[in-house]
């Protein structure tokens, strides 16, 4: 049974949708939760509304309105979290939007806006947590990346490129946070929410239900949770995506090295002797190993 009693989890972006989701189910298994979201003009905090949800259920949060973009705004936000819970074990990274555009169409405002709230929110939060959960030396971090951002998906270059950098920030801060039982991870959900509406066919909402995700975000929060992992989850489906580093062919540096890579590529992109890298210095060591194997010829 994972059990998160005695733990503190932030999600932002949970005053709807996917961060309510997981905002529920985390206070359901003994949580107390930061609820954020961003406040709504002229109507009630769905942050202050979903906080009010979980503890009419019994459980304990509160709510917090701020824009993940704006540091100091988050910087209050974990300090009134700490102040009243003592400090942060997890942070749901899940604040996002979209402004889907083909590239020909997208203007500079459309490509950084995104990037701001996907990547720069959730190194604002990220930064904002780190220094706490080192000296405690206990983390959980799960960053919302996406299959548009793995593998592309027309429209979303914006969205893809943010989802896309995240995997990035999660590889790095993995390694950074090893020695402090700091555990980074990514979930790239499939979801029916207001974020996809009239992007998924009415047949399907019910199947991708935001809940059917949750699960996946459960384990990658939890106490053994792996990390670097990329779990996509949708419609009760789970599947990890890996970035693969093939095995490689040496073709020399001669004036005919870039017909060689042309000629050869079917071999270098095989992924038969493919591996996961535990670090990008698996790259510079492949290619010095095929380097030396090749002189010795």
């Amino acid at each position: 049974m994972i059990d998160f009693t005695g733990r503190v989890a932030l999600v932002t972006g949970a005053g709807a949708g996917l961060g309510r989701q997981h905002a529920l189910a985390l206070a359901a298994r003994g949580a107390k939760v930061v609820v954020n979201d961003m406040p709504r003009a002229g109507g009630p905090s769905p942050a202050a509304e979903v906080a009010r949800e979980i503890e009419a259920a019994g459980g304990t949060a509160m709510g917090f309105d701020a824009s993940v973009t704006d540091p100091q705004a988050v910087k209050q936000m974990v300090d009134a979290a700490v102040a009243r819970f003592g400090g942060i074990d997890i942070l749901v990274n899940n604040a996002g939007f979209l402004r889907d555009k083909s590239f020909a169409k997208m203007e500079a405002d459309d490509f950084k806006s995104v990037l701001d709230v996907h990547l720069m929110g959730a190194f604002h939060c990220t930064k904002a947590v780190w220094d706490g959960m080192k000296a405690r030396n206990y983390g959980r971090i799960v960053m919302t990346t996406s299959s548009s951002g793995l593998w592309g998906n027309f429209g979303q270059a914006n969205y893809g490129a943010a989802k896309m950098a995240l995997v990035g920030l999660m590889q790095t801060l993995s390694i950074e946070g090893a020695k402090n039982n700091i555990r980074v991870n990514c979930l790239a959900p499939t979801a029916a929410t207001a974020m996809t509406e009239g992007l998924i066919p009415p047949a399907m909402m019910e199947a991708l239900a935001p809940g059917a995700v949750t699960p996946g975000l459960l384990f990658l929060a939890s106490e053994d949770a792996p990390t670097r992992a990329i779990l996509c989850a949708g419609a009760g489906t789970f599947a990890s995506a890996q970035i693969v580093l093939t095995g490689g062919v040496h073709v020399g540096t001669g004036p005919s090295a870039a017909e060689a890579v042309q000629a050869q590529f079917a071999a270098i992109a095989d992924r038969q002797a493919s591996q996961v890298p535990e670090a990008g210095v698996a790259q510079s060591q492949n290619e010095m190993a095929k380097f030396e194997q090749a002189r010795k010829l």
